[in-house]
């Protein structure tokens, strides 16, 4: 794996855990608009978009030059749009990540020949 795909994959990872968090939060605001008087559904719907933009952004420069197949890119995106997959997003790319540097030692130190 080259460095600029690594950067890719790791961007995608890191923004994928606070898009996660900000959308709960925007539910939890969602229920509290309704059923009290606080309001803070146009403050955490702001962040919220922003994260989620971000992480449609990192996706997309993710799956191009990670060359994923479209069932893993898939996977990703459906990650973004439930409440709590992007914890899921997040745990997948860091074993994908971690694996891929034990491939890489892996072949510099002639273990595998792939």
């Amino acid at each position: 794996m080259d460095l600029k795909t690594a950067s890719a994959l790791r961007r995608l990872r890191l923004v994928s855990g606070p898009e996660a968090i900000s959308f709960l939060l925007l539910l939890v605001c969602s229920v509290l608009k309704r059923t009290t008087d606080f309001n803070a559904v146009p403050v955490m719907g702001m962040v919220h978009g922003v994260l989620f933009v971000l992480y449609v952004i990192f996706w997309a420069d993710a799956w191009s030059r990670a060359k994923w197949s479209f069932g893993t890119a898939a996977f990703y995106f459906v990650m973004s749009v439930l409440p709590t997959g992007g914890f899921f997003a997040e745990r997948k790319l860091k074993r994908e990540a971690e694996s891929a540097v034990i491939a890489s030692r892996a072949r510099q130190e002639g273990i595998v020949n792939a």
